[in-house]
């Protein structure tokens, strides 16, 4: 009653009706999905009723598994995989941040072993700034828009949900620095016109005049692209596929 009742509060803000959307809740007491019987449980659940999407909310209750272990989890998440691609449909996994996270970590800050962030296609993070709530996005296969800003707004009649405050706006600049939808292209940028290919994170942030907290959201974006590489405690781009292999002079 309570899911229900949550639904349609969210449905009558964005002016639907319950009815016409076709939502299906388990309401099973018990849902383990490293356990096989629950797996196919599950896979019969998807197949009987086809929908486009499945939300697995929260991730840390659906399962026993040391989300440590990154044998334990790359095998849970590669039965998600196979339940996606079987079945056609996308699969939303909703799990938490590590509690000493670096702000604006993203989807790096996932608690847990790196395998969740490794096997997202988008992550979407939530996170905490003074009185806002800021959304970022991260894709795998594409640049990340700006952050969004969102507010908890509801009232008796209209459930709690979360309202879009504002986008950043595109050109907004950093004490004349680098505006926000270029900085990852600044960052390669100065790591290729940099002497040795490499530059530590506080000459990067001085060569581009951005903040902190911008430039290592920067850093996670274009590390899970596979454009950039760590080299102790400096950034360098990544070395080009296509590059000429040396060949020693006889």
């Amino acid at each position: 009653m309570v899911v229900k009742e949550r639904l349609s509060g969210l449905c009558r803000r964005r002016g639907l009706e319950l009815t016409s959307v076709p939502i299906g809740v388990i309401t099973a007491p018990s849902l383990r999905l490293d356990c096989a019987r629950d797996q196919r449980r599950l896979d019969e659940t998807v197949a009987r009723h086809a929908p486009r999407l499945l939300l697995l909310d929260p991730f840390v209750r659906l399962h026993r598994i040391n989300e440590n272990d990154a044998g334990e989890v790359s095998a849970l998440l590669g039965y998600l995989r196979e339940l996606q691609r079987r079945h056609d449909l996308a699969v939303a996994v909703v799990h938490h941040t590590r509690k000493n996270g670096t702000a604006g970590g993203g989807g790096q800050s996932l608690r847990g072993s790196g395998d969740f962030f490794a096997w997202v296609d988008t992550a979407l993070s939530l996170r905490r700034q003074r009185q806002q709530i800021i959304l970022s996005i991260e894709h795998r296969a594409s640049n990340s828009p700006p952050p969004v800003t969102l507010t908890l707004a509801g009232s008796e009649t209209n459930h709690a949900h979360l309202a879009v405050v504002a986008a950043e706006p595109v050109g907004e600049t950093e004490r004349g620095g680098v505006a926000a939808m270029d900085i990852d292209r600044a960052v390669l940028r100065a790591l290729a016109d940099a002497p040795q290919g490499a530059l530590a994170r506080a000459a990067l942030r001085t060569a581009l005049g951005v903040r902190n907290q911008r430039l290592g959201a920067a850093l996670v974006r274009l590390l899970a692209t596979g454009a950039i590489q760590r080299r102790g405690d400096a950034w360098a781009s990544a070395s080009p596929a296509s590059a000429p292999i040396p060949v020693p002079r006889s």
